[in-house]
């Protein structure tokens, strides 16, 4: 993830000179106190345009760019990149305001007239200033994520509805409701009704043709996911959806964390979560050191999401710690506790199974650790007294009926186990995630959704993909993303080992593998079964 500062309007009309963006002049209609899904500034302002051809000139300019070309395909159609500011409501239901992308193709045949929307959700990042509109600034911290879903989907003729979310960029709106389902389906669709409604003013106007596929990676993942349980309930066109690599289970994942499976990342998860829950709760703790270790827990609150670089959050000293979550001595069973209960808690501290995970789970313990023992114990406490169905052994594929950890009554309310897609629903992602682990969230899901279930859908509406496994025989439609990833995950470890790697370059896979290697393949594959929806008149 890379800084960037906020991109003004003003700013923008000198940066897009070159490239005919609206002057800073051209405000159309503004609404300053917006209703939910109300357009802030009618017509939106342009920030980008490309032709086909200068599109892939621009990305042909970098490695990086060449193999998204190579992943997405050629652009067909232009890419018009527009900013939409929009009325929507924070965590506790407070109004509020939010940004984001209105990609629309142009050009030629397919990319004009009557298009479908994909309404994308992007993933976790702890920088402030993200904003998916700008396609022009290279270091931005969202470039690499709106090139990707520009490239994938609008330069191949799909309209693009991509939030910025409440809490990013210029919303007004001081946290991130993070992996809060209700607020974050909200968001989506106010973001759609905000998109739907500037499509007609636009300087190269493009229709909705009424089919609307939701997808987002990671954290959007489990956005995009709730986004399409919120709208079949409440009766809107959802034509297919592709969750790619989210939390969907998130009791199941936040038990298996706090058990010990430490995933990379969660020094910078776990506040954002603790944050979102308390704004939109009101109950996770009385003061920060209920949960948090004295050296981390002042302004730790108010500390995510920042512009303030990575390196200097974690670096020795910093907010945070970079990977000790936990503390490396086990939490104490109360007094008065069964004599079994000790060997239990030492025995998740940290789990050496799967070996092939332990030195991650490893990394998760330290003598500099974020949240307390006494935090961790009243968790797990919980945990073993009430079982989520999947963990530690899977015995169903339930949250718990009745936690009492005001955390884990916050996860299940957040949690997906909760309902049955009416349409068709692709779910993609690697089994080797170390950040987002395959087995309590995607296969979960499957499982949840998979006869003799009584959450089942109709048989033909669920597709799972797991990009990290071989093709299943030539009529495998998904061959191409699997050989795809397996090669890129090689190249990445072939590259490691030629700057020094001593470990084969498992490390490098490692950290390259849930933000950089999957998401390009998920893609494909997401666009690939829309696609497939579009043809079968699904």
């Amino acid at each position: 993830m890379k800084k960037l500062p906020l991109l003004s309007i003003v700013a923008a009309a000198s940066l897009l000179a070159a490239c005919g963006g609206d002057s800073a002049d051209n405000l159309g209609i503004v609404d300053n106190t917006p209703a939910r899904g109300a357009l802030i500034q009618n017509p939106p302002p342009r920030t980008a345009f490309f032709s086909a051809g200068d599109f892939a000139a621009k990305l042909n300019a970098s490695a990086s760019g060449r193999n998204l070309l190579a992943i997405a395909g050629t652009p067909k159609c232009g890419v018009d990149v527009q900013y939409i500011r929009y009325g929507t409501v924070g965590g506790a239901n407070e109004s509020t305001d939010a940004s984001g992308a209105l990609m629309t193709p142009s050009g030629g045949a397919g990319c004009t007239g009557s298009r479908p929307i994909v309404l994308y959700a992007h993933g976790t990042t702890t920088v402030k200033s993200y904003n998916l509109a700008n396609l022009l600034d290279e270091t931005s911290a969202a470039y690499s994520e709106a090139a990707l879903i520009a490239a994938m989907y609008a330069a191949q003729g799909y309209i693009v509805v991509a939030p910025n979310y409440a809490g990013y960029d210029a919303s007004k709106l001081a946290y991130h409701p993070y992996l809060n389902a209700d607020q974050s389906s909200k968001d989506m669709m106010d973001a759609l009704s905000a998109a739907r409604k500037a499509l007609p003013g636009l300087i190269q106007p493009v229709q909705d043709n009424g089919k609307l596929f939701i997808t987002g990676y990671s954290q959007g993942g489990h956005v995009a996911m709730a986004t399409h349980k919120a709208m079949q309930a409440a009766g809107q066109t959802v034509t297919a959806s592709a969750p790619m690599s989210g939390p969907y289970a998130l009791a199941a994942f936040g038990d298996a964390v706090y058990y010990g499976n430490v995933n990379l990342g969660s020094t910078l998860f776990t506040p954002l979560l603790i944050n979102s829950y308390q704004k939109a709760y009101g109950n996770i703790y009385s003061q920060l050191t209920d949960i948090y270790e004295p050296a981390y827990a002042p302004g730790i609150d108010t500390l995510l999401p920042t512009d303030t670089p990575l390196s200097t959050l974690l670096a020795p000293g910093g907010k945070l710690p970079q990977t000790a979550l936990f503390s490396r001595t086990p939490p104490t069973a109360p007094a008065g506790s069964p004599p079994s209960l000790q060997p239990t808690l030492n025995a998740i501290s940290p789990p050496t199974t799967p070996p092939e995970l332990a030195p991650l789970f490893a990394l998760g313990f330290g003598t500099s650790n974020l949240i307390t023992n006494s935090s961790r114990l009243n968790y797990l406490l919980d945990a073993l007294a009430h079982p989520d169905g999947a963990v530690p052994a899977l015995t169903n594929a339930l949250p718990a009926a009745s936690p009492a950890n005001p955390m884990r009554v916050a996860a299940k309310k957040n949690d997906l186990r909760s309902w049955t897609p009416q349409r068709p629903v692709l779910l993609c992602a690697g089994s080797g995630d170390p950040t987002v682990f395959y087995n309590v969230n995607t296969q979960l899901m499957q499982g949840f959704w998979t006869s003799p279930s009584p959450a089942a859908p109709p048989a033909g509406l669920l597709t799972v993909l797991n990009v990290d496994s071989p093709a299943a025989g030539a009529a495998d439609p998904y061959a191409a993303a699997k050989a795809g990833f397996a090669q890129a995950k090689a190249g990445t470890a072939s590259a490691a080992v030629a700057a020094g790697a001593t470990d084969g370059g498992a490390s490098a896979v490692v950290q390259a593998y849930h933000g950089g290697l999957v998401p390009p393949f998920c893609n494909a594959a997401a666009r690939g079964f829309f696609q497939q929806v579009t043809a079968s008149n699904l």
